[in-house]
């Protein structure tokens, strides 16, 4: 069988990315953003947590690697250019696997992720950190030492089937179905760059996806 490398390496194939999403941020449940709406305080706070159980951008395999944008949305969610970002990228990344992950989640190899990106207005820092994603029975967590720090669980409907949020107007998983949840805890320190909150039991989702792109 075919690893997802090879598959990507073949006709034409720019990206295919497999894995968890984490994402939590300060408005109520459910999240505005996803349905179009603005956010319910006006600005959104939020964080996006991609892992990549499988994957690669042109040439190069990413399986393993972390990446994690830390955002502030000063109104609604599809305003072109309005989201102010810092990036993370986990420590084991190699400068290759770096690069890969920044173009195609900068717009520049185009798909969907060039659709968000197009969303971005200032990425104010690239930095390298340890990243801890994880989802264990259905609880997700995610932790940069003094950066980053969320707990978080779906929501479930009768016979413990995960509350699913499906072809919804906004996506930070383009193509796939995200599970709505709620975060116990979501705390963000970059003071440096003036982004500091903490809330408790707000919005969160989830997601096992797959974003491919192909020319």
């Amino acid at each position: 069988m075919a690893t997802t490398q090879e598959r990507t390496a073949t006709a034409g194939t720019v990206y295919t990315l497999e894995g968890t999403l984490l994402e939590a941020c300060s408005c109520g449940i459910l999240c505005p953003c996803w349905v179009g709406e603005d956010p319910d305080e006006e600005a959104c706070y939020a964080f996006n947590a991609y892992h990549f159980t499988a994957g690669a951008v042109n040439d190069i395999d990413v399986a393993g690697c972390n990446y994690v944008r830390i955002v502030e949305i000063p109104g609604n969610v599809l305003t072109p250019a309005s989201w102010r970002q810092v990036v993370f990228i986990d420590e084991g990344a190699t400068k290759q696997q770096q690069d890969a992950l920044i173009a195609a989640f900068a717009g520049e190899l185009g798909g969907p992720l060039a659709d968000l990106a197009g969303l971005i207005g200032e990425t104010t820092a690239i930095k390298r950190a340890r990243i801890e994603h994880e989802i264990s029975g259905g609880t997700g967590t995610i932790r940069i030492d003094g950066v980053l720090e969320a707990t978080m669980e779906p929501y479930r409907g009768a016979g413990d089937t995960i509350t699913t949020l499906r072809d919804s107007l906004f996506s930070t998983v383009p193509g796939s179905p995200a599970w709505v949840g709620k975060a116990s805890t979501h705390k963000v320190t970059l003071s440096e760059f003036g982004m500091e909150w903490e809330y408790t039991n707000r919005n969160a989702i989830q997601s096992e996806y797959r974003i491919e792109f192909s020319r």
